[in-house]
Parts: structure tokens; C-alpha cells; sequence
């Protein structure tokens, strides 16, 4: 009698989770094909896989599963790069990592609502971004921020640290290609403030964005920080910005144009040069006012062309004066351009305004 109550007690248990042996059949495919080396299969078995789970997780009312469903997430990303990789490498069109991107976004609705599970949306927010980096469709970025920072039942200090960083890092990165310095700098500044000092390859991963910002805004970095975090390729660019030495810029630049290029902060660093042409005026000022006090506030275009050519860096009296009259204008050189004399007239009071964490010319 016992033994009966028990069968029959299995007999219904085996139907009430008949569908989680289906679920688990994808991802036994997926292991298999995965072994074997077959990565496109892989990735299609784990893709049914996935969005079975994702259907039983969206019955579940609480959020128990939340860190499975993590792993499902970054796998199915992990696996559709691979499965790419295989398709490019044979010729073929390459498409899974686009899929993956529309599953995460399935999950990410699962989880934008009311509840215990809203929890996990910046987790997948941050797995959406790396894939829309990946696949250089980062327009794609900006609906899921307005969810994130506009839904008022989002309490962004209730996320996990570790979601946080990795949201502010990318969100930081958005602002650094749109030219928003400033909140650029808050964002990625947050990042830095809030990473695991442990984790030095992600403070370096920071520090590759907020350097050029920082630049930007006037505020140069100590060489310690470039040194401690391997850093290179920007000594030579905070030299040539303390020295005003715009031939030292341009060779940096040259240097790693390729590296600046990939990680698209070449155009933020290649518009430093007026703060150098800003440094090199101060120079020619300071030595002018030691050998002639009185006219110190004027500076002559032949000599800053002198200064130039000295830098191996030829220019007319005209392109000179086309310099000046920027710097004049984006308020990094305050005073004005004698166009018939050739000079340029310094204020006497502060003539090299500091940019004091504020972008050039705002």
C-alpha cells in the first residue's frame, strides 16, 4: 500500500515537471554541441533553452531563480560571440549575437516591473550594453537608460555594487562619445569610486575613459596613477599639456592613434590642442614679462610663429592669428587681437583663465 501511494505520489510529480525535463534537454544539447566544437548548434539549442527558462521565471512570483537567470544571461552573450566568431570564420553572415541582444531585452521586460525581481534588471542593463558595444549599436543604449532612470520604481542605490560600476562605466562611455564631459566625468568618476580596488584591470578599463575627460575639463592626472595602472600611452599627452609642447601632442597621438581609435576617445584627445596652444602663450608670457615687464601683455604673432617653428611646427602670421582668435574665443586666452600691429593684447588680470572642471568654451 505504501509502495502504491508512492508510485502514484512520482506518477504525479513526473507530470507536474515533465516540462522542466524539455528545458533541460536544450541545454544538454547545447553542453553536447558545445563539446564537440559545433558553437552555432550550441548557441541554437542554448537559445531555445533560454527562453523556456525565461518563461517559467516569468510565472514565478518571487526571485528566487535571479541568479540563475544571471547565468543565462551572460552565457547566452558569451556563446552567440562564439557562435559568430564560427559563422564569420565560415563565411557566413554573422547573427546570433543580435538574437541574443533581443533575449536579454525579453528579460529585461521580465524583470522592469514591480517586485522582488526588479532587482536584477541593471545585471541584464549592463549584459544589454555589452552587447550593443559589441555590435557598435549603442543608439540601441539609450531606451533602456530612460527605463532605468526615469521609472520612479527603480531605486538605483538598492542594485548591486558590482551592477552599478558596470552601468556608470558604460553609461560614462555614452556621455564621453556625445561630448558631455561633464557628465562624463560623474559618471565614470562614480565607476572609479565605487570598483573594487582589487580589480585592477577594471579600474585600468576606467581609467582609459575618465583620463581623456579629466583632460578635457583641465585636470591633469599624476604620473604615479599612469604608472600604477599601466597607462602609457598617456604620458607623453599630460607632458605635452604641462609643457605646451603641441609636437609632443601630435607625436602621442600619432603613436597610438590606432589604440585611441578602438576605443574612441582619438577626437576627445586631438582637441587638447588648444589647451597646449593655451600653455605654450603662458610660456611666451612668463618669459616676456622676466625681459620686459612693461609689455608683457603683448604678445607679438612673429613670436608665438618663432615659438611654433622652434617646435618643428611651421605657420604663417595668418594661420597664428586664426589660432588666437579661437583660444580668444573659447575663453581660454582672455584679451583681444591687434589686427593691423600684429599682436596680440593679454588682460592684465588672469589673462589664461583655468578651466575648472568646465569643457573648453562652455
Amino acid at each position: 500500500m505504501i509502495f502504491l501511494l508512492d508510485a502514484s505520489s512520482l506518477i504525479r510529480q513526473s507530470d507536474k515537471f515533465s516540462e522542466y525535463g524539455e528545458i533541460l534537454a536544450h541545454l544538454f544539447r547545447s553542453l553536447q554541441s558545445y563539446r564537440v566544437g559545433n558553437l552555432v548548434e550550441a548557441y541554437l539549442a542554448f537559445e531555445k533553452f533560454a527562453n523556456a527558462f525565461v518563461q517559467e521565471f516569468r510565472n514565478w512570483e518571487s526571485a528566487w531563480a535571479l541568479e540563475a537567470l544571471y547565468v543565462v544571461c551572460y552565457e547566452i552573450r558569451i556563446l552567440a560571440e562564439k557562435a559568430d566568431k564560427e559563422l564569420t570564420s565560415n563565411g557566413k553572415s554573422p547573427e546570433k549575437l543580435k538574437a541574443a541582444g533581443s533575449l536579454l531585452m525579453k528579460v529585461f521586460g521580465v524583470l522592469a516591473g514591480k517586485g522582488p525581481k526588479r532587482v536584477g534588471v541593471l545585471y541584464v542593463t549592463c549584459q544589454l550594453f555589452k552587447t550593443y558595444f559589441k555590435l557598435g549599436t549603442v543608439n540601441l543604449c539609450r531606451s533602456v537608460i530612460r527605463s532605468i532612470e526615469t521609472a520612479r520604481i527603480f531605486d538605483f542605490e538598492e542594485f548591486p555594487r558590482r551592477d552599478k560600476v558596470t552601468y556608470m562605466y558604460y553609461t560614462g562611455r555614452l556621455e564621453v562619445f556625445n561630448e558631455n564631459f561633464p557628465a562624463a566625468n560623474t559618471k565614470l568618476s562614480y565607476a572609479l569610486q565605487h570598483c573594487n580596488p582589487k580589480r585592477e584591470r577594471n579600474i585600468r578599463m576606467i581609467l582609459k575613459y575618465l583620463i581623456p575627460v579629466k583632460l578635457s575639463i583641465g585636470i591633469i592626472p599624476k604620473d604615479e596613477l599612469l604608472q600604477k595602472y599601466n597607462l602609457h600611452e598617456y604620458i607623453n599627452i599630460v607632458q605635452a599639456l604641462r609643457k605646451g609642447d603641441l609636437r609632443l601632442l601630435r607625436h602621442a597621438l600619432q603613436g597610438h592613434e590606432d589604440r585611441f581609435l578602438r576605443s574612441g576617445v582619438y577626437l576627445v584627445l586631438e582637441k587638447l590642442e588648444l589647451q597646449v596652444y593655451q600653455r605654450l602663450m603662458k610660456k611666451i608670457y612668463i618669459i616676456q614679462k622676466l625681459s620686459d615687464p612693461a609689455r608683457a601683455h603683448q604678445l607679438k604673432l612673429e613670436v608665438i610663429a618663432k615659438a611654433l617653428r622652434w617646435l618643428e611646427i611651421d605657420m604663417d602670421l595668418d594661420e597664428v592669428e586664426c589660432i588666437m582668435t579661437i583660444l580668444i574665443y573659447k575663453n581660454l586666452v582672455k584679451g583681444y587681437l591687434a589686427h593691423k600691429s600684429k599682436v596680440v593684447v593679454l588682460s592684465k588680470q588672469d589673462p589664461f583663465p583655468r578651466l575648472n572642471g568646465k569643457p573648453v568654451g562652455s
